[in-house]
């Protein structure tokens, strides 16, 4: 007789085998904060035409939100209340709201018939590009799982993004918990190929927040450059 076929693992099995409830260290935020940082340099030298008010009013809110949130957890995140996590969200968020107001603007100028080297462009929608990758790579990191904490911990929910290493636990060796680096590549090419590619988005939360990076990112190539593109011609 021919051996019966296993089924395939799913519910509470698939989690016992892929790792997924077991407790791991904290993760560094270091990562995270250098992505916030890249992110405030990339807005302050954009024109003022791209900027929300006065270009330093922004990235203040930014670093008054960012240095309580280091100081709680200097290098590793080993302890997070309500409090600290809503002053997280709020970071990230006003990121978001500076990144795309300047895209925003951007549009405005060049619909408006606004004149502008070429150039000048290509640099603006290369700066508003690169952080629409960091700022989604922080939306995925902060919310997955209820938050790069919780994710640690033995007892959190469900998975909000489906990596490579979760569905086909074998190819790691022991238990695996996505870091900071593997939502920014998660970023990266969803805002390259304005659609999921490895990883695969499972809740609601987390299709809307790839279909706006993706739509973001259209915006940029197809709108921005063309306008470039047609300027340096």
């Amino acid at each position: 007789m021919g051996a019966v076929p296993q089924e395939p693992m799913r519910g509470p099995r698939l989690e016992e085998e892929a790792g997924w409830g077991f407790v791991s260290p904290g993760e560094s935020r270091i990562p995270a904060a250098l992505a916030v940082v890249a992110a405030l340099l990339l807005y302050v030298v954009l024109p003022n035409r791209l900027t929300l008010g006065p270009t330093w009013l922004l990235p203040s809110l930014e670093i008054a939100l960012l240095i309580p949130l280091a100081l709680a957890n200097p290098s590793r995140l080993n302890r997070e209340s309500r409090n600290l996590r809503a002053l997280s969200i709020a970071l990230i968020a006003l990121v978001s709201l500076a990144n795309v107001t300047s895209l925003s603007l951007l549009v405005h100028y060049l619909l408006r018939g606004g004149k502008a080297g070429g150039r000048a462009l290509i640099y603006s929608a290369i700066g508003i590009w690169i952080t629409n990758v960091l700022v989604f790579a922080l939306w995925y990191w902060e919310l997955d799982r209820g938050g790069p904490l919780a994710r640690t911990q033995p007892h959190h929910r469900r998975p909000d993004l489906l990596f490579p290493q979760m569905a086909t636990p074998w190819v790691v060796d022991g238990p695996w918990v996505p870091r900071f680096i593997d939502y920014l590549f998660t970023s990266l090419t969803n805002a390259t190929a304005f659609s999921p590619t490895d990883t695969m988005p499972l809740t609601p939360v987390a299709k809307v927040l790839f279909g706006a990076q993706s739509l973001i990112s259209v915006m940029v190539v197809v709108i921005v450059g063309a306008r470039a593109v047609n300027i340096l011609s």
